[in-house]
C-alpha cells in the first residue's frame, strides 16, 4: 500500500493499483514521469491491435463496411486524442494538487485544535485512492454497464461497421476486431475515464471534510475569497480532462454526421447539457465551502463594522467636534488615508465571494470542453465561408 504523502505532497492521482503496476512495469515513477511511454505503450495497445484484425477481416479500409477501420472518426478520437489526454492530465493534476494541503497549513486556515481532523481527512482520501476494492468495482462497472448497456445501445452505430455487423434484435456479429475493441481497447479507455471520475469523487470528499472543521477563514485576505483563492486556481488543471471529454463527444458526434445524416444542430441540447455536466463535475466540489465562507463573511462584516464605527467616531471627534491640536492640519494628515484604509478594507469583507470560483475560470472551463467541437462547424459551413466571417469580424 502507498504511504501517506507528507505535508504539501498531497495527491489523488499518485495511488491505487493501477499505479502501482504501472511502477513495477516501468511506465511510470512515483511522481508519474515516464508520461511519453505510458502514452505510447496504453495507445499502442488500445489502437494497434484494432488497426491489423480490422486489416485481416478485410474491413480497415475500402467499401467491404459502411465504415471502415480508418474512417472511424470516433476510435482514433477516442484512443489517439483523447486517452493520451487522459494520461497527461494526471502529470497535470498531480503537479498543481501536491502544495493545495501545504497551503491550507502554511496560510494558517487550519487551527491547531482542528488538526487531527485535518490529518484525518487526508488519511481516508489516501485510502480511498489506494483502494483495490474500488478499482475491482469499476471494471466490474466498465464491462456491466459501459459495454454491455450503454455502448451498445446508446454509442455504437447502427450500420455495419468494422467491428460488428448488426444481427437483427438489437444483436451485433462481432469481427475478429471487434472482440478485441469489446474486451481490451473499450474497457481500458472506460477504466481510465472513470477512475479520474472516481478520483474527483475523492477530491470533492476531501474539501467536504475541510470544510467542516474549524478553518479560520480570512475575510480581509485581497483574493476575496477568505483566503482559498488557491482553491480556484487549481480548477485549471482539469483542463486536459475536459478536452479529452470533448473530443470523446466531437468524435461520436462525427460519426453520426457523416455515417448517419445528422446535422451539428440537431445535438444542440445534448452539447449544452454536456458542457454544463463536464464544468459542472470540475467546480461543484468548491460549493461545499458556501456555508463556512458565508459564516466568515457575516462575522467579518459584523467584527469590521465595529471597528469602522469606532474609528470614524474618532475621527469625527477629533476633525469635526475640535478635538484636534491647534496648528494641526488636515491635508495630508494620515488620519484621512488612515479613514479610506478602513473603508478599502470593509470593501474587501463586504465583496468576499462565497465559492472559490472566478469568472473566468468556468468560462475557460468551457471554451476547453467545446474546442474540440470546433472542426464540427466545417459539416455546416465551408472554410472559404469561415474564413470570410473571421476577416469580416477582425477587419
Amino acid at each position: 500500500m502507498d504511504a501517506l504523502p507528507a505535508e504539501g505532497d498531497f495527491s489523488i492521482v499518485v495511488g491505487g493499483p493501477l499505479f502501482q503496476v504501472f511502477r513495477r512495469a516501468r511506465l511510470a515513477g512515483d511522481g508519474l514521469q515516464l508520461v511519453r511511454r505510458r502514452i505510447m505503450v496504453i495507445a499502442t495497445l488500445a489502437w494497434v491491435p484494432l488497426l491489423v484484425l480490422s486489416a485481416a477481416d478485410g474491413k480497415a479500409w475500402g467499401d467491404a463496411v459502411a465504415v471502415p477501420f480508418l474512417r472511424d472518426i470516433d476510435a482514433h478520437a477516442r484512443f489517439l486524442i483523447a486517452l493520451p489526454l487522459l494520461i497527461v492530465a494526471e502529470i497535470v493534476v498531480h503537479r498543481r494538487m501536491r502544495p493545495i494541503v501545504g497551503q491550507f497549513l502554511t496560510l494558517g486556515l487550519v487551527r491547531d485544535g482542528a488538526r487531527k481532523h485535518f490529518d484525518r481527512a487526508i488519511e481516508g482520501a489516501m485510502r480511498l485512492r489506494n483502494s483495490v476494492l474500488a478499482e475491482v468495482i469499476l471494471i466490474a462497472i466498465v464491462y456491466i454497464v459501459g459495454i454491455l448497456i450503454v455502448w451498445r445501445y446508446y454509442v455504437a452505430l447502427g450500420a455495419a461497421t468494422w467491428y460488428a455487423a448488426p444481427a437483427g434484435d438489437g444483436r451485433r456479429h462481432l469481427y475478429l476486431a471487434g472482440w478485441w475493441y469489446f474486451l481490451v481497447s473499450l474497457p481500458m479507455f472506460q477504466f481510465l475515464l472513470l477512475r479520474w471520475y472516481f478520483r474527483l469523487f475523492i477530491w470533492a470528499r476531501f474539501l467536504w471534510q475541510v470544510s467542516r472543521i474549524d478553518v479560520t477563514y480570512a475575510p480581509m485576505h485581497p483574493d476575496r475569497l477568505g483566503g482559498l483563492g488557491f482553491l480556484s486556481r487549481l480548477g485549471y488543471a482539469f483542463a486536459p480532462l475536459l478536452i479529452a471529454q470533448g473530443t470523446l463527444l466531437a468524435g461520436m458526434l462525427a460519426n453520426r454526421i457523416f455515417y448517419e445524416g445528422a446535422r451539428l444542430t440537431d445535438f444542440r441540447l445534448e452539447i449544452f447539457v454536456f458542457v454544463a455536466i463536464m464544468v459542472a463535475v470540475v467546480i461543484a466540489p468548491l460549493f461545499v465551502f458556501v456555508e463556512p465562507l458565508s459564516r466568515a463573511r457575516r462575522t467579518g462584516l459584523r467584527e469590521y463594522s465595529h471597528i469602522a464605527k469606532r474609528h470614524l467616531d474618532e475621527f469625527e471627534a477629533k476633525w469635526l467636534h475640535g478635538g484636534a491640536d491647534a496648528g494641526e492640519l488636515l491635508v495630508g494628515n494620515p488620519d484621512v488615508s488612515s479613514l479610506t484604509d478602513m473603508s478599502s478594507s470593509f470593501d474587501v469583507v463586504r465583496e468576499m465571494r462565497l465559492v472559490p470560483i472566478t469568472r473566468d475560470l468556468v468560462l475557460q472551463l468551457v471554451v476547453m470542453t467545446l474546442l474540440p467541437l470546433a472542426p464540427l462547424l466545417l459539416t455546416m459551413i465551408s472554410v472559404e465561408e469561415l474564413l470570410g466571417q473571421f476577416v469580416r469580424i477582425v477587419f
